[in-house]
């Protein structure tokens, strides 16, 4: 695997193709194959005034050259080189071509464009914009290559020259349309609709509000662009379980503008996905949830408030994500199992407070309790968070109080954790060193140091070093990213070694307890074995978290459906798990209760 083997391309073309091992197969990575030159698209043409050029192939050493002849052309557009550009296939290499083609041009004679200009340029991108070829933009060898596009036009159409207030230019996959604004006018808007597919059209609108437009010292331009098909485009090269599901909508505005309302059609009108208002930061080159956030969300429709900024975000969308299972048995899964979690937790605080004096008179048994009493407290608070955050998801309009209720429910779940690996030590210590005791309060210090300080510490360096690059929480979710920085692995990595630990706890808890019946050759006795054993295996398992190992597994598989409902299931449910194996089934705790109901009893016999 790995193994990458290039390949020389077919005579009609020039370059080369690679490919990469991958399960034993051969597979493409990239297709640089090219038929287009400078012979077909330069050609002396009576609408064009350009130096025809010997032999040309679009690479980078040549295109000094042809750009040193580009800036001769006149104030004419260059429609000349439009029938050679359609009339070549959009094969990978080609798309390279154009896309380096359109960012020359924007650079170089992006002065007084007309609509004449306008129209040439919109004819050539879209070309490589049609919904037919999006798949093979994947094999494109530069894999900015649509982000490239996307500033290209942008610089372009930015340029537009408007005749008599307004100008609008339409291709079937891109659209541009510029205004005269000024202040003393109403919130001016764009209404775009666009062939996303052969299926159909899709709709967007773009409006400057009139308390914005206030802020125009004098009579200025907006220009907006939409594309129906470059966010599938720019999927094909990025690794974000995340899809683009309306046009990308591209502004230019006076630097006084900021603020503007965008209305995006969903692609996918999916009940129970729900979108998220986004904007194309072109340094970075990735979506950025804090450009914008969502003023509604219907079945149909977005509609998102976005800032504006020259340097950064021109381009906005809305993103969904397939891997966001919000499947209406898993949404009912964790809601009821959260539920009866935080019910469970209290009732089981409530019953150690209650039994504490009569369950605690050994130190073992007062550790066991302690241990029991503070892995009960961990995730009662971070089932509440989890709530919480549930609540403030939409990071765009939260992103502070976001980032803490992510820092908290970050802290109390590895404190969970750790409480539970501070229990498989105890357990660890009660089985395999009898004869060495420690005193209550070192065996305090040394659990809190365990439990509270490590998640702590942990917790405390995972923000301070992911969020000065806004990389901290994932993108639409109060919860650790992974796509950017891989800042969940700071949960991912102390859980997988606690729950690999507390295997080893069990396992020599199962051959500690097989061991002392051996000898007693008895089956009656070997079935009770078997059954103090699973009792055993019944009590740790859910207490040492290693129903946790499914929420790893859906970090590993994040599309399977029966990952995600076993996870929220065990989940949910594991503060159902404490109370149950930890408390009731525990008997010297049914003990004390009864003697604290019987005691009660009593008392209320004597006061009557």
């Amino acid at each position: 695997n790995g193994a990458i083997c290039i390949q020389p391309c077919s005579p009609s073309f020039h370059g080369e193709t690679s490919f990469v091992c991958k399960d034993r197969k051969w597979q493409m990575f990239t297709d640089a194959c090219a038929s287009l030159d400078v012979q077909s698209l330069f050609q002396h043409r009576t609408s064009c005034l350009v130096v025809a050029v010997a032999s040309f192939s679009f690479c980078s050493l040549i295109f000094s050259n042809l750009f040193s002849s580009l800036q001769r052309i006149s104030e004419s557009d260059f429609s000349c080189i439009i029938p050679d550009i359609l009339s070549s296939p959009a094969t990978p290499g080609n798309i390279a071509d154009i896309v380096e083609l359109l960012k020359k041009i924007s650079l170089l004679l992006s002065e007084n464009v007309n609509r004449g200009k306008m129209q040439s340029y919109s004819r050539i991108a879209n070309h490589i914009l049609n919904s037919s070829i999006v798949s093979n933009w994947a094999f494109v060898k530069d894999r900015n290559a649509s982000s490239i596009l996307l500033d290209s036009v942008n610089l372009f159409a930015g340029k537009l020259l408007l005749r008599n207030g307004s100008e609008s230019v339409q291709e079937h996959f891109i659209s541009t349309k510029g205004y005269s604004i000024q202040k003393n006018t109403s919130g001016k808007s764009f209404d775009f609709s666009v062939e996303f597919s052969n299926t159909g059209n899709i709709t967007g609108h773009v409006l400057i509000p009139e308390e914005e437009l206030l802020k125009l010292p004098k009579t200025s331009k907006a220009v907006s662009i939409a594309f129906p098909t470059l966010g599938a485009i720019i999927e094909t090269n990025r690794l974000d379980p995340v899809f683009v599901n309306g046009m990308v909508l591209s502004v230019s505005l006076p630097e006084e503008l900021q603020h503007i309302l965008l209305t995006f059609e969903k692609v996918n009108k999916l009940e129970n996905i729900k979108a998220q208002c986004v904007g194309w930061h072109s340094t970075e080159r990735r979506w950025d949830n804090r450009a914008c956030k969502m003023k509604s969300d219907n079945i149909s429709n977005v509609v998102c408030i976005c800032k504006h900024h020259r340097r950064t975000f021109k381009s906005f969308s809305i993103l969904m994500s397939p891997t966001m299972l919000r499947n209406a048995v898993l949404d009912y899964t964790t809601r009821v199992g959260l539920g009866l979690s935080i019910f469970s937790l209290v009732l089981c605080l409530i019953i150690e407070t209650v039994v504490w004096h009569h369950v605690t008179k050994t130190e073992i048994t007062y550790m066991r309790h302690f241990c029991l009493v503070n892995i009960a407290t961990s995730l009662l608070i971070a089932d509440i968070l989890f709530i919480l955050t549930a609540i403030v998801h939409n990071t765009a309009l939260n992103y502070q109080l976001c980032v803490a209720a992510t820092f908290f429910l970050h802290f109390f779940y590895l404190a969970l954790f750790f409480w539970m690996f501070t229990l498989g030590l105890l357990i660890l210590y009660g089985l395999l060193l009898i004869f060495f005791k420690i005193t209550r309060s070192v065996f305090i210090a040394t659990a809190f140091s365990i439990g509270y300080g490590c998640p702590l510490v942990i917790s405390i360096l995972t923000v301070a070093i992911t969020e000065p690059k806004n990389g901290y929480l994932r993108s639409g979710a109060c919860w650790l990213n992974w796509y950017e920085t891989k800042a969940l692995l700071a949960f991912v990595v102390p859980a997988l070694s606690i729950i690999v630990v507390n295997v080893v706890v069990v396992v020599v808890v199962v051959v500690k307890t097989g061991r002392s019946s051996v000898g007693e050759g008895c089956k009656s006795q070997d079935l009770s074995n078997m059954i103090r054993i699973s009792k055993n295996v019944a009590l740790l398992t859910p207490l040492l978290g290693l129903t946790w190992g499914f929420g790893l597994a859906t970090i590993v598989d994040s599309r399977s459906l029966a990952f995600h409902v076993t996870f929220a299931l065990l989940n949910a449910f594991q503060g159902f798990f404490i109370l149950l194996f930890g408390t009731l089934l525990d008997r010297k705790t049914r003990e004390a209760l009864r003697m604290n109901c019987l005691s009660s009893k009593r008392k209320c016999s004597l006061e009557k």
